[in-house]
Parts: structure tokens; sequence; C-alpha cells
């Protein structure tokens, strides 16, 4: 039933719960009952059912986000000082990455993430360098899935894209050039702890009159920074 909720569907009568959760009416209604109860659900003042903040507060006790995001928030916020610009904190799930962190820039590029949203991993930049430094079969799976195409400059081309893969390694960044949104450009360093690529940390700006080679030492230094405060794995 939780997994009914989208960001495009933030809000379900219970109807709609049943229908989308594969059960039946009376079922959902008892378990929409409990989640009530127990704060995974809420109601709005129409009666229509919405995620409730428990939720929130246990998934904020996720090991891997919770510690990086304590240790990242400072060198996210001088990347943010510096530049006024969208910052993006991301690790990978599977073949997609989620957003633990982001800081939004006042007049900045609008963006299409949000913290706890997830996204294909061969599109942003952050995706890119996780990609890039993930096990040799996670690659070969991501790269022989079908890549939907966000934009005319959506890179799906498998040959293509694993050549983008070996310039990230090589370079140590990895950049998307509006291939979300055309009028967006990410650059994107991947974040170690004990020499595993963990996490990956993005500076996103209007396409238009970006220079990747000057934002790139930036974003590196706030990923070296990061990995540093991680330290050894454990």
């Amino acid at each position: 039933m939780l997994a009914a909720f989208t960001p495009a569907t933030p809000a379900l009568t219970l109807s709609e719960l049943a229908r989308r959760a594969g059960i039946s009416l009376p079922t959902a209604h008892r378990r929409a009952r409990e989640l009530l109860e127990w704060g995974a659900l809420e109601r709005d003042g129409e009666g229509r059912y919405r995620v409730g903040l428990r939720l929130w507060e246990v998934a904020s006790l996720a090991p891997r986000g919770l510690r990086l995001r304590e240790v990242a928030m400072p060198f996210l916020e001088d990347l943010y000082e510096v530049t006024h610009e969208n910052v993006q904190l991301a690790v990978r799930e599977g073949l997609e990455l989620v957003f633990v962190e982001r800081i939004a820039g006042r007049q900045a590029v609008p963006v299409l993430t949000r913290v706890g949203g997830r996204f294909a991993l061969h599109a942003t930049g952050v995706g890119l360098a996780l990609l890039a430094h993930a096990p040799a079969e996670v690659q070969e799976q991501a790269l022989s899935a079908p890549m939907h195409a966000y934009t005319v400059k959506t890179v799906t081309d498998p040959e293509r894209l694993r050549s983008m893969l070996a310039a990230t390694r090589r370079d140590g960044y990895a950049v998307s050039n509006g291939q979300v949104t055309t009028d967006a450009l990410s650059v994107a360093a991947p974040i170690r702890e004990g020499g595993d690529v963990v996490a990956a940390v993005s500076l996103v700006v209007r396409a238009e009159g970006a220079q990747p080679l000057a934002l790139a030492p930036l974003v590196q230094a706030a990923a070296r920074g990061i990995s540093r405060s991680l330290g050894p794995s454990r």
C-alpha cells in the first residue's frame, strides 16, 4: 500500500489505494487503519490518505543515509556558498540512484530531483559518477537495459555511454549536459569510503555559458573532503 504513493499521486482515496495495491477494499480499510494508528499514513481535510511523518522518522535512521548526510552537510553547504547553485548528494540503489540531500539555489536552474527521489543512473551527473565506479556486473546490467531519453541530448547508446564512464574514471568527475533537462548541466564527483565509492556529489547549473572544467575542481574538493571525513570503511 505504501508503494502506491508516488510524487505524482501523493494523496489517494481508499478505493485508489486498494486498486493500486491490488487488494480488496475491506483489506485495504483494515490495513489503512493499522497504518494510521502507527503513523505511517495520515488523512487530509478531504479524507484522502497521505504518507505519514512516522515513515520519515524511520527512514532517517537508515545508516547509509544518516551518517553520510551528517558528514557531508558542511561540505555541501560550503559548495553552495561558493557557487549559489544546486548541490546534490546521492547513493546508488541497484540500477537507480537515490538523492539523500539537496540544497537548492534561489536563482539556480530548476531541477527535477527531490530528497528521497529515485532516478536512472545513465542521465544525471551523480548517476554517471556512481555507475562509472559500480561493479562490472552492475555496469553491464545498466548498459543492456532500456534507457529512457529525457531530452534529445540524453545518451542512450550503450557504447557511447561506456566511453563516458571510462572518461569519468579517467578524469575523476562526470558531466551531464542537457540530459535530464536541456537547460541544465551537472558536474559530479565520486565519494569514497575505505577506497569504495559509496556516494556522489554534484553541482547543477544552467547549461548556457557553463564551464565544466572550472566547476569540476570545486565539486572534486567537496567529494575529497567528504571522503576524508568518512574515513576508512567500517
